[in-house]
């Protein structure tokens, strides 16, 4: 490592009222980094001061953190990777602060105390293309991003904004371009959300685009424009409604399945069977957002009972924990399922739900 990073520990009654308490001293070579460490304003430092419960003082390219000691220790992980991301030539955003954040704060969650003495920098799992690279940003994404690579077929279960999608549009295109697949294919069942796809109008490819925006957002977040479009127009990145798929062998293709839970069980059997030689398929859905006609069980629901744990099936779930959008937004989705349980509970049903949530988080 090309830094030389020096700590002193000590204990500190001065500054703190508590005989636990503690401070640490960390010293970075690079000025011009420890700038982008602190960020405008301080506002990186300001954020692990008030998720984790330490005091920081920026002194030059020193910072002397004091709190507890097992916050300090918290707070030296994450300045420590983040400071780790700048040498390596990546950005830190107010976002990937928090993602590290919430990153260490889970490693400690599953150790022994014993253990947690031992814990160094924390590396989520990232995803590089061209034109971009994408790093876990929670624990659930770091853990998805690695099933990714190590399962043929990968469901992605949790709300809306947990990055399901995304992630998996974006791993479809890192293949892509490194040459060790030749398809993309992504595919939504044509269900609405209370809407009717017969009032829209153009054929049925103008009919489904609105729907498939999400997808091809996505894309171009991932790849140059001229390739996403060489890409569509070549047929090797395909969008097209689940209702396209049937009949098809798909080989040496990543097959993304997004909104799952509107499939019908017919239907996700279809999808699944699908799958052909150097494949990979990606499903993602909420169940307990279910847009299917009342009484209509979810393909997604039966699937997550049939096929969990078996050989090269890995299920991830997500929580809204996982939110990354707006803050409010994992409020909502807390709200919102807090709401679903409640009716459970009571046998009253909600809205939102016409199956079960199954195994949802």
């Amino acid at each position: 490592m090309s830094k030389n990073l020096s700590q002193r520990l000590a204990q500190s009654s001065a500054h703190m009222s508590s005989a636990s308490s503690s401070q640490v001293e960390l010293a970075f070579d690079d000025n011009r980094l420890v700038s982008e460490l602190y960020g405008e304003f301080d506002q990186n430092i300001a954020l692990v001061e008030q998720r984790l419960g330490v005091h920081i003082t920026p002194r030059g390219n020193h910072l002397l953190l004091m709190g507890p000691a097992d916050a300090l220790d918290q707070a030296r992980r994450v300045l420590e990777s983040l400071y780790d991301r700048l040498e390596e030539g990546e950005k830190v955003e107010i976002g990937d602060v928090g993602a590290t954040i919430r990153m260490v704060i889970s490693d400690n969650a599953h150790l022994d105390p014993p253990a947690k003495k031992k814990r160094g920098r924390v590396r989520m799992a990232q995803i590089a293309t061209r034109k971009n690279s994408i790093v876990a940003r929670t624990p659930a994404q770091d853990a998805y991003t690695r099933a990714l690579s190590n399962n043929d077929l990968v469901f992605g279960i949790g709300p809306a904004g947990t990055g399901k999608t995304y992630l998996a549009v974006a791993y479809a295109a890192s293949l892509l371009e490194r040459g060790e697949i030749e398809r993309i294919i992504l595919s939504r069942p044509a269900v609405e959300a209370g809407e009717r796809l017969g009032f829209l109008p153009g054929d049925m490819k103008e009919k489904v685009d609105p729907y498939l925006r999400p997808l091809y957002d996505a894309l171009h977040d991932m790849m140059h424009p001229e390739n996403v479009e060489r890409g569509l127009n070549s047929g090797i990145i395909e969008v097209a409604p689940l209702a396209f798929m049937r009949g098809r062998t798909l080989s040496n293709a990543v097959i993304i399945l997004d909104e799952a839970q509107n499939t019908t069980p017919m239907q996700m059997k279809m999808f699944l069977t699908r799958m052909g030689e150097n494949s990979s398929m990606i499903v993602t859905g909420d169940p307990s957002q279910v847009d299917l006609p009342r009484g209509q069980s979810s393909g997604l629901v039966e699937a997550l009972d049939l096929l969990t744990g078996l050989e090269s099936i890995h299920v991830s779930r997500f929580s809204h924990e996982d939110v990354v959008r707006h803050p409010l937004v994992a409020r909502i989705v807390r709200a919102y399922d807090q709401q679903y349980e409640k009716g459970q509970n009571t046998g009253a049903v909600t809205p939102s739900a016409n199956s079960s949530k199954g195994s949802a988080p």
